[in-house]
């Protein structure tokens, strides 16, 4: 089953109506098994995300994936077992990024579509795009993607065999596919400084007032949380990467003003061309004067997801921040972690010590609900202390009202 592929075409991606994926993990020496499991716990929501119901998934341990085939022979023949067993499976999702060469193989090894970690999220982002800004940006990510692939993804003229008159139209197309690929990036590129002239444009007429950016993993509750501070209706989703453009509002407490904005979640292996790709939307944190680091406390991962945001902040040269760090969903986490037969005082004093590590291990917290609002007040007053101290810092000499 040979892929087309039709310069000009925004990626398919997955398709509106359901799809029956399988899931396809490596266990190597870098991933646990344990990892492994909780790696596609996640690939699942974003495929669930993406509008694909999983049917099964699959994980192989490995050294390291095959250059042809990423898996090995034997386990491409079981999930064609499968897949021949359930025929409505029309997708083979994978948790890591495949070269075009390994993505053909499989196809014509599997006879279904072949997606993989990076193009899912591009295909969410894409579906999830709505402003002009954030349709380039993806744009832009998903043609850095295609093109190291474009020698893979090209298989309407015969496959390259040696001989006098067999290579030269071949790699012709090719490099012409190249540069139209390369032209396009370079018109989106220019397209997205002119996007972000103006976006500084506005960020220098907001004046003197203090920028407060909140943060985090995708789907941790930062929009329901934007929401409640800032009295606005910003969309907010049971679902990864519902927000993709930087919403900015004018907060007022206690007659002191400040900028509130709710910038795109990060995720574990985000493509490196969409960070690139969105790096003038996360102007915003870069440039913002406190950050509000949103952690969904329910979470099994948690921990790992706050290493991944706070890579991502070091990657952004945003990680020297005045940062607050707010465990959202508590009220989720007791549900999860405590016993019925528990009485108040013991859970009061197991939720002190979560503090007391949490506070040790990454520094100055809240613990809150936006859903219930418990611990509202006492985020309002961390917030307000921190943005008076940024006030005094930045402007020492002007007495104000506040």
């Amino acid at each position: 089953m040979a892929k087309e592929w039709t310069l000009g075409e925004k990626a398919a991606g997955l398709k509106k109506e359901t799809e029956y994926a399988l899931l396809v993990g490596l266990i190597t020496p870098n991933v646990t098994e344990t990892q492994a499991h909780e790696y596609l716990d996640e690939l699942e929501f974003l495929a669930l995300t993406a509008g694909a119901v999983t049917m099964k998934r699959f994980t192989q341990r490995l050294p390291h994936p095959e250059h042809t085939s990423f898996l090995g022979k034997g386990k491409v023949e079981e999930i064609k077992a499968y897949i021949d067993r359930h025929e409505e499976v029309n997708v083979v999702i994978f948790d890591d990024d495949l070269s075009g060469k390994q993505t053909n193989y499989l196809e014509e090894a599997l006879k279904v579509k072949i997606v993989d970690r990076s193009s899912l999220i591009l295909d969410i982002f894409a579906a999830r795009a709505q402003t002009a800004q954030a349709k380039a940006q993806v744009e832009l990510a998903q043609m850095k993607y295609l093109l190291p692939r474009l020698r893979g993804l090209w298989t309407h003229l015969e496959r390259q065999r040696g001989g006098i008159g067999m290579r030269g139209p071949g790699e012709t197309q090719i490099e012409t596919d190249r540069r139209l690929v390369q032209n396009r990036v370079k018109a989106l590129e220019l397209k997205l400084l002119d996007i972000d002239r103006q976006f500084q444009t506005q960020r220098k007429t907001r004046g003197e007032l203090i920028r407060v950016a909140l943060v985090g993993y995708t789907n941790v509750g930062k929009s329901t949380l934007m929401n409640l501070l800032s009295k606005s209706e910003v969309l907010a989703e049971n679902k990864l990467f519902a927000t993709l453009d930087t919403t900015v509002r004018k907060v007022v407490f206690d007659r002191m003003p400040f900028l509130l904005s709710d910038t795109v979640g990060f995720i574990r292996k985000l493509p490196h061309h969409l960070v690139e790709s969105f790096k003038s939307t996360l102007d915003e944190v870069r440039e913002c004067d406190i950050l509000l680091h949103v952690v969904d406390l329910s979470h099994p991962q948690y921990e790992d997801h706050i290493r991944t945001v706070q890579q991502t902040l070091l990657d952004l040269g945003a990680q020297d921040k005045p940062t607050l760090m707010v465990y959202n969903k508590i009220d989720r986490y007791r549900e999860t972690n405590y016993d019925d037969l528990l009485d108040s005082d013991t859970k009061r004093h197991l939720e002190q010590e979560l503090a007391e590590y949490l506070q040790h291990t990454y520094g100055d917290l809240v613990i809150i609900s936006a859903h219930s609002k418990e611990g509202i007040d006492q985020l309002r007053e961390k917030m307000d202390r921190m943005i008076k101290e940024s006030y005094v810092v930045r402007y020492p000499h002007q007495a104000k009202a506040w």
